[in-house]
């Protein structure tokens, strides 16, 4: 695990001799961690499409992590304190920012609240922090034990291999079912008894921006999910939003992701425009993805963070 997060350190770093450097540095590091079926690069395109970039050219210095793409989050959180650690080693920095979009919400909230004096900020974007009625939807379809369960499990399982492998990380654990239960509303709602931090006391409610254990916490989301006819994904996301009774994403509720500062819910953003895919294709009349990156290092700059 440790010498793919370096590598990807290696190769991000080196952009820095190219890219328009902001003035101002950000303080403590970013990094950034992807959600369920993701990966840090796969075939050359990055999860988080161009926004390493962009966070370089704001002053930032920025790492991608590398966590299993099918697992609970607990799990992918101790995969990601080995490489906060690293990161930590690496730069000398005390802290990081932590970025984390769909259960990359939940992994980075488990780092903060079992090592708070690691993390700086944890921002969420689209996170699965009230549960996904989709994932309960899914999750309900099948029975316990089942054959049908298990066929599907086997399925989903055999997905992760894949990312894993054509990502670099084909030794990561995996487990889907254990996966698909950490995002719907039960699991949400008991990971969150365990880790409380950011969690406004109400759903679709909002909390203070710093919390007790001295870690700033932020989100943001989209609530519309087909936004343009030229991306492959948004089909398949519109047809996941008529679960919902409420405004989403696609897969995860417009309330459901509130953590924190909520800094805005209804953005013309699908789950994936969220982090610029598919490769940057999003709504033609809606805030470029990219430039709410840009404006969160900005505000991360502005708290000294």
């Amino acid at each position: 695990m440790k010498r793919y997060i370096f590598s990807l350190i290696i190769g991000i770093s080196s952009l820095c001799c190219t890219a328009a450097q902001s003035s101002e540095e950000l303080k403590y590091p970013v990094v950034l961690v992807h959600g369920l079926f993701g990966f840090d690069n796969l075939l050359g395109v990055d999860y988080f499409y161009r926004v390493p970039s962009v966070i370089q050219q704001e002053g930032g210095d920025v790492y991608v992590a590398e966590v299993s793409s099918a697992h609970n989050s607990e799990l992918r959180g101790e995969q990601l304190l080995e490489q906060v650690a690293l990161v930590r080693a690496i730069t000398g920095k005390a802290k990081v920012n932590l970025i984390g979009h769909s259960q990359g919400a939940q992994t980075i909230r488990y780092v903060a609240s079992v090592k708070p004096q690691w993390v700086a900020s944890v921002t969420s974007i689209g996170g699965v922090n009230w549960g996904s009625r989709f994932a309960d939807v899914v999750r309900g379809s099948v029975d316990t034990g089942s054959f049908s369960e298990q066929f599907l499990a086997s399925l989903a399982n055999g997905l992760a291999g894949l990312i894993d492998l054509l990502s670099g990380k084909p030794s990561a654990p995996k487990d889907a079912l254990e996966a698909l239960s950490a995002l719907t509303t039960e699991g949400s709602v008991a990971f969150n008894q365990s880790f409380p931090e950011g969690i406004p006391s109400t759903y679709c409610g909002h909390s203070a921006a710093l919390a007790d254990n001295g870690v700033y916490y932020f989100s943001w989301s989209g609530s519309k999910a087909w936004t343009n006819v030229f991306d492959p994904a948004d089909n398949a996301l519109a047809l996941f939003s008529q679960v919902f009774t409420e405004p989403n994403d696609g897969l995860v509720s417009a309330c459901s992701s509130h953590l924190g500062q909520v800094i805005g819910t209804n953005f013309k953003m699908n789950h994936l425009d969220q982090v610029n895919q598919t490769i940057g294709i999003h709504h033609l009349f809606e805030t470029d993805p990219l430039t709410l990156y840009r404006q969160h290092i900005r505000r991360l700059k502005g708290l000294n963070l």
